[in-house]
């Protein structure tokens, strides 16, 4: 069974969301999708400043194995994207949860259609 920290909310798309004490939201991709795709090559994320809607393609990780988009799970404006994960992608093989987020948003919308740490468990079967 993947890591699942139970103080995130999960996409059934495999994005997780950590909301932070200002209001930011932080976005990466699950231990899950991590494991599933292998070992992650490239991740094309969008430019600081860009205003994303709940649903809306905001990258691509590509791997070993495959390519995959990356879909933001609730709306806001980007405020930061991880520059680490343009030389080194292999941070989020190595720690999804932690150096290996994505993207970090302002204004995130509704958090209400996510997933907890147990459904997200239940989802994944």
């Amino acid at each position: 069974m993947s890591e699942i920290p139970a103080d995130l909310l999960f996409a059934k798309s495999h994005e997780w969301v950590r909301l932070e004490p200002d209001g930011i939201a932080v976005i990466g991709i699950s231990d899950y999708a991590q494991s599933s795709l292998g070992d992650i090559t490239f991740i094309q994320l969008p430019a600081v400043g860009l205003t994303l809607q709940q649903g809306e393609v905001f990258g691509v990780v590509e791997s070993v194995k495959a390519a995959s988009d990356l879909y933001v799970p609730v709306a806001g404006a980007v405020v930061a994207v991880n520059d680490r994960i343009a030389t080194t992608p292999e941070i989020v093989n190595r720690d999804p949860y932690g150096q290996g987020w994505l993207v970090r948003l302002r204004g995130a919308g509704s958090v209400q259609h996510l997933l907890d740490g147990r459904a997200y468990a239940t989802h994944l079967g």
